[in-house]
């Protein structure tokens, strides 16, 4: 009997949104921070879009789209986020919250 050939699944795009709620005066350097890690994180494979989409003294919006949930996984481990999440860690003033759209 022939072997069923391994069907890989085409894996859909990823679509998310992290909010960041800065500590009353940090707005600045919170949207420094995530300046920064724009830069890097738009040069890793697999993503597609990664921006700003909002910004004002109590909310940023960071809107992003990764080609598949493995590019997504493969960036959150990496240096870009640690890096990021290092910089704000005393400038929020609650956890990052990720939305799945």
């Amino acid at each position: 009997m022939p072997r069923p050939g391994i069907v890989k699944t085409m894996s859909a795009p990823i679509d998310l949104q992290a909010i960041f709620i800065p500590n009353d005066g940090e707005f600045f350097r919170v949207k420094l921070a995530l300046e920064i890690a724009i830069d890097e994180v738009v040069n890793e494979p697999g993503c597609i879009r990664y921006e700003l989409t909002e910004a004002s003294e109590d909310k940023l919006v960071l809107t992003e789209r990764w080609a598949s949930q493995e590019d997504l996984d493969k960036h959150s481990k990496g240096t870009a986020v640690q890096d990021l999440n290092e910089s704000l860690s005393a400038l929020l003033a609650e956890p990052v919250q990720l939305v799945k759209l």
